[in-house]
């Protein structure tokens, strides 16, 4: 758990992965990879069995082009990796990150994530990949695969970085979002960064004495912090607090029971990575 791993492509949010994840490696004070997958064999490649519609040797002589413009593309691919993975590793050293290491991977992303899960601290993912429907505000299905699996903390990446000057977290009481309490009081990505915790629901004493909890942990960690329990659906709550506060960071459980945990299977999280426009950070 030594480095920050962030994933690219060839995406309009490759630059703002890259940006984020630089940011978090220089808090965290750890070193960072850079991941394209491939997400195919060469080797494995699909040709269509022809015999029967050509002769012998066409056939022969066809499926013999097709494998070649299968290797061709497969050079092509990796070539076009390498170039993105190089031009992040570049960027990252020009601004201080001294162990940065670019690792281009044959699979699936899930899998290789979950692979290479024991080392990393934190992950760095785009909200959407190269092949995602903007149109139609789609998620990225790689990323509604890998927030299933994997169980590190993941960072999703806003469309463009700013500098993060403050950051809120959805707060509901419950032991995901106790940890995460506990989470940022001791992490450096957090530290000299004023906290808001927001509460949606009823105004309750039960709830005044969860905020109070987690408002006593952050300060015994150094933190100032501004608790609030709003009244509402908590997708709708948290977006209008993020956008009046010019919240910078979101962080949110991205599992459990109650609705402002819920994420693919539910709406609440969906929504708020669908819609925000900040950066989210999901704890597992």
């Amino acid at each position: 758990m030594n480095k920050v791993l962030a994933c690219i492509d060839d995406s309009v949010y490759t630059q703002s992965v890259c940006d984020h994840a630089i940011w978090a490696a220089k808090r965290l004070g750890v070193a960072l990879d850079f991941l394209h997958v491939l997400d195919r064999h060469p080797e494995t490649a699909p040709t269509r069995d022809l015999s029967g519609s050509i002769g012998l040797d066409a056939q022969e002589h066809l499926l013999s082009e097709l494998a070649a413009l299968d290797e061709k593309r497969s050079k092509i691919a990796q070539q076009r990796g390498r170039g993105i993975l190089d031009n992040a590793a570049r960027q990252a050293k020009e601004e201080g990150i001294t162990h940065v290491e670019p690792r281009l991977r044959h699979g699936s992303l899930v899998e290789t994530l979950c692979e290479l899960e024991a080392e990393v601290r934190l992950f760095v993912l785009g909200k959407r990949g190269e092949h995602a429907d903007f149109a139609k505000m789609h998620l990225g299905a790689e990323l509604e695969r890998t927030v299933r699996a994997v169980h590190r903390p993941l960072l999703v990446a806003s469309r463009q970085f700013r500098p993060i000057a403050r950051f809120a977290m959805a707060f509901d009481g419950s032991e995901t979002t106790r940890k995460g309490i506990d989470l940022i009081a001791s992490s450096p990505l957090f530290k000299g960064l004023p906290c808001h915790l927001v509460m949606a629901g009823n105004d309750t004493a039960d709830a005044r004495a969860q905020l109070q909890w987690a408002q006593q942990k952050l300060a015994d960690g150094g933190f100032e912090s501004h608790v609030s329990i709003h009244p509402g659906h908590a997708e709708a709550v948290i977006a209008q607090y993020v956008t009046e506060n010019t919240i910078d960071l979101l962080v949110m459980g991205a599992y459990g029971h109650s609705r402002i945990r819920q994420l693919i299977i539910g709406s609440t999280t969906t929504a708020m990575i669908r819609t925000c426009r900040i950066p989210i950070l999901l704890l597992r």
